[in-house]
């Protein structure tokens, strides 16, 4: 039996300006970003059009405080709601943890609604679009998980090479289970929306593209769910799901309700946009 491997205890932080600590986790995420942009940029312009390069750039800030309000809401509310109601002003504590994946994707979506009513684009079609490039944040926001080493695995039932003892957590060799998400909501779930986006017959359906999305991380999520611990203060729910698999359900039917919406429309043969 090959020995497992040891958690190489990584530093949070990947280096200092002066007073100002920068850490994996925001640098992920900024990292994100930057390969996100340009990629988005031609995705809005891939026919038919949904929205200029510059609708993009602008479309930015409300992308960033969508996410960080809506996944800092989304865990005091799905995982810590009774420890926020006794400690309410540890809600803006953001530096020690603690978002929502679920709760940035519904910051995201009124992000979305709002900036494409101001900009009278179409909101399906433009959603579309920007969802391609989710996984890149996704699969950069686990390794950070991973570098943390935070959001463990449950321990190995039947041996694998890759089983890891994370010193922190007790002996028992675990599923290193952040970069299974990693690997499925980041890389593997980006590689199925860039196939997908570059079918004209798929981009010409609004909505397909954002429920296809949906519902690929919702199968994402739930599967890499079986191979990492819950929440402490959650645990395990009926049945032996967890909270994380519970919230990919409303995710995944509003993922197939997308779909089946978009191909009961007629398809877009114009440009949504002209600039």
């Amino acid at each position: 039996m090959t020995q497992p491997l040891i958690f190489p205890g990584l530093d949070p932080v990947a280096f200092h300006l002066g007073p100002l600590v920068v850490r994996w986790y925001a640098l992920a995420y900024i990292t994100a970003f930057l390969i996100a942009l340009p990629i988005a940029r031609k995705l809005v312009q891939l026919g038919p059009k949904v929205a200029s390069r510059t609708a993009v750039d602008d479309f930015l800030v409300y992308a960033v405080l969508g996410v960080l309000v809506g996944g800092r809401l989304g865990y005091v509310l799905f995982y810590r709601p009774l420890f926020f109601l006794a400690h309410p002003l540890q809600i803006f504590a953001t530096w020690r943890g603690g978002m929502s994946f679920h709760g940035g994707a519904a910051g995201v979506i009124i992000a979305l609604a709002w900036f494409t009513w101001r900009r009278r684009l179409n909101f399906l079609a433009f959603a579309d679009r920007i969802v391609v490039v989710v996984p890149i944040g996704l699969g950069l926001g686990r390794c950070a998980n991973f570098i943390n080493g935070e959001l463990w695995g449950r321990p190995v039932v039947h041996a694998v090479p890759w089983a890891m003892i994370f010193p922190a957590v007790g002996p028992e060799p675990r599923h290193p289970s952040e970069l299974y998400e990693a690997l499925t909501e980041g890389l593997l779930l980006f590689i199925i929306m860039l196939i997908a986006v570059g079918r004209p017959v798929l981009r010409a359906r609004a909505g397909f593209l954002s429920g296809l999305f949906l519902f690929g991380y919702a199968c994402a999520r739930a599967f890499c769910e079986l191979f990492r611990q819950p929440d402490d203060n959650i645990g395990f729910l009926a049945g032996g799901t967890t909270m994380g698999q519970l919230l990919c359900v409303p995710m995944a039917i509003a993922g197939i309700a997308l779909m089946v919406y978009a191909f009961r429309r007629p398809a877009q043969e114009r440009d949504w946009v002209t600039s």
